[in-house]
């Protein structure tokens, strides 16, 4: 997993043992290191353009966002959507 160097990834050691798997840093403004997230916040800028106002959307209208992403199928994951893939990964393990 590539993460950037926020905060937010102070407790990394704990989130690698918890997923089971290497984290890595992205270097500060090297975008393309986390090229998948940036491919997500692409997809999100289709419902919402940079700079809008979280404060002025409902927390429903960014689940249904977020449901639809998660139901959109992706070619990296054989054209499934990632809960279909998440699903097939926990039935497996």
């Amino acid at each position: 997993m590539t993460v950037d160097n926020g905060k937010e990834f102070a407790y990394h050691e704990k989130l690698a043992q918890a997923v089971i798997c290497d984290v890595f840093f992205a270097r500060p403004y090297h975008s393309w290191e986390r090229g998948a997230n940036e491919n997500v916040n692409g997809l999100i800028r289709q419902y919402f353009p940079k700079g809008t106002d979280f404060d002025h959307i409902s927390d429903e209208k960014i689940q249904n966002v977020e449901d639809q992403l998660n139901m959109r199928p992706r070619k990296r994951l054989a054209y499934k959507a990632p809960i279909e893939f998440i699903d097939y990964l926990l039935s497996a393990a």
